[in-house]
């Protein structure tokens, strides 16, 4: 089984945000769904079990969750389905070679699933994603050249997403 890289990896439905998270939480922090909806605050699990299963968490718990753990692709999806991007606030601080490295695969990523869509070799779902990455990727890297500087401290760094 292949591992998740979970800096690029795109949410397509709020169900499937929930399994990131939750999937996000189980191979970065050791954590079960049971770990989870305690570090939730919440009395049991059971009610977790339901909310991931109907995509229906209440919004109030959105945040606990995403916390506990440690990625956002549910926050992610619903700035994506609104037809908002998202990006982490970058600090202004200096980029080095893997930054943009990283910039440059998943331009390139684009790209090639832009090819393979107008090919009718890759989904929608599949090309929505990847652009969207990149899109993220590119405008992270504007608001950091931005604060160049001014640049801040990194407070949350805690967080995969």
């Amino acid at each position: 089984m292949s591992r998740i890289n979970w800096n690029k990896v795109q949410p397509t439905s709020i169900t499937h945000a929930m399994e990131l998270c939750v999937g996000c939480a189980r191979e970065k922090k050791n954590l079960s769904v049971e770990r989870i909806a305690e570090l939730m605050g919440l009395a049991g699990h059971h009610s977790l079990y339901k909310w991931m299963a109907e995509g229906r968490m209440p919004a109030v718990l959105v945040r606990p969750f995403e916390h506990a753990c440690g990625a956002s692709f549910v926050s992610r999806y619903m700035a994506h389905s609104a037809q908002y991007l998202t990006l982490k606030i970058p600090s202004g601080s200096k980029a080095d070679a893997r930054d943009i490295n990283a910039l440059q695969s998943s331009l390139t990523s684009a790209v090639g699933a832009l090819i393979k869509f107008h090919d009718a070799q890759l989904s929608q779902d599949d090309c929505i994603a990847a652009l969207t990455g990149a899109l993220e990727n590119l405008a992270w890297h504007r608001a950091n050249v931005e604060k160049a500087d001014t640049p801040e401290l990194s407070l949350f760094e805690e967080e995969i997403q």
